[in-house]
């Protein structure tokens, strides 16, 4: 068998590196979101290594390494997240940028983001009354953009 062949066999999980190097992109990834003015907004909840080791773990799977993911779906994780299409998409910058700067082959950029896509649809909501609660303790998490025209217009006119 040809090394070309070899490679083929194997899994983009284990072409890049396997959980060490997924664990590095969460980490950063992670940081990154949990230190966004807006962003950080919707993790106040949730522990960032509870969301890093999640992410690898769903990764993991998806990318063709061993199945260990045993949380919620992304659609049934995100219920009581206003995630709008500004959201998802500063989001999805964030990681394509964080892929990047761990230079990511494109291989797995493109995997990565087809994934994440898959659940765009499912995920954001048009309106703060399509979410809702997983549990009765749970808060609905919607704020705006503190970098929006709208916004800063809005708090210029008040203060």
């Amino acid at each position: 068998m040809s090394d070309e062949n070899t490679k083929e066999a194997r899994s983009l999980f284990e072409q890049v590196g396997g959980k060490p190097y997924l664990q590095k992109i969460s980490k950063r990834f992670y940081d990154k979101l949990y230190n966004h003015p807006w962003m950080k907004l919707y993790f106040k909840n949730t522990r960032q290594e509870v969301i890093e080791s999640q992410q690898v773990d769903f990764m993991t799977g998806a990318l063709g390494g061993p199945r260990i993911y045993s949380g919620r779906m992304p659609t049934e994780a995100h219920t009581h997240i206003h995630v709008t299409p500004e959201v998802f998409d500063l989001r999805e910058k964030i990681l394509i940028e964080t892929l990047r700067e761990e230079n990511a082959p494109p291989e797995l950029i493109d995997r990565w983001i087809k994934i994440e896509n898959a659940f765009k649809r499912q995920i954001i909501k048009s309106s703060v009354d399509e979410c809702k609660k997983r549990w009765t303790t749970d808060e609905i998490l919607a704020f705006d953009n503190p970098e929006s025209p709208i916004i800063q217009n809005q708090y210029r006119k008040v203060g």
